[in-house]
């Protein structure tokens, strides 16, 4: 059987505190760098335990809205936006060098990343954001994206990603956090939904139509029931049919 090789990421430095755990299970975080969450204190720790554990690091910027944890649209202008993302992800770089750690990747959050995936004018401040860095660094993005296309486009590296945890739509949308069905919160499911998107490039909807879909990196919420259980199941289920978590 030819051996696998995928990405599981998560999202850190949220307040969650429960890093120390979660990390040694992924092989990349995104870390949450002021926008909706996190601060010097919260990068430095993270940082410090993906160095530790060999952890790729990857910069989690937002809308700047702490009150609605980046999860609300916000109507500023694109100049504004921008300037925003710039000054999180420099504030994380900074605690990168300190480290001596490289920035591996950005990954939008929340409302951000759902809205670049379909509104071109908003993920153009992210293409520009990504061009704007002397170093290449990857872009995280949704397969059969909008922000998909540009990136490729301006050639910005991508890593296709896709939610361990999460339903989809057909459109490949995911389904929304106010459905009951949004979450996978079961070990056998997880590793099923993720199995199939691995080996088949497919994922089974909730309508049960399977969808052609690209992902090299894997997200699991750290928030969602379970995380750490259920994380420790599923790589020891993709070990056993040959799939490497690097």
């Amino acid at each position: 059987m030819n051996t696998s090789i995928i990405d599981i990421n998560a999202d850190v430095g949220e307040g969650l505190d429960n890093e120390n755990l979660l990390i040694p299970l992924i092989s990349s975080c995104n870390i949450a760098c002021g926008g909706h969450a996190g601060d010097d204190e919260t990068m430095e720790r993270v940082i410090a335990l993906a160095k530790t554990h060999g952890v790729k690091v990857g910069a989690h910027p937002s809308f700047p809205d702490k009150e609605n944890f980046g999860r609300a649209v916000m109507d500023m202008p694109y100049a504004a936006l921008f300037k925003s993302l710039e000054d999180q992800v420099c504030r994380l770089i900074a605690n990168l060098d300190k480290a001596h750690v490289s920035l591996h990747h950005i990954k939008p959050h929340g409302a951000l990343y759902n809205i670049i995936a379909k509104d071109k004018n908003t993920a153009m401040v992210i293409i520009e954001l990504l061009k704007s860095f002397a170093f290449p660094v990857y872009l995280y993005v949704p397969y059969r994206s909008v922000i998909a296309d540009l990136a490729i486009k301006n050639h910005v590296p991508i890593i296709y990603e896709a939610f361990a945890d999460r339903n989809y739509n057909d459109d490949l949308s995911l389904v929304s956090r106010q459905e009951p069905n949004a979450l996978i919160e079961d070990a056998d499911a997880m590793f099923h939904h993720i199995y199939k998107m691995v080996k088949e490039k497919k994922v089974k909807t909730v309508n049960g139509k399977n969808i052609p879909i690209q992902a090299h990196t894997f997200c699991v919420h750290g928030d969602t029931p379970n995380a750490i259980h259920l994380l420790e199941s599923v790589r020891q289920r993709l070990a056993n049919k040959q799939i490497q978590v690097l």
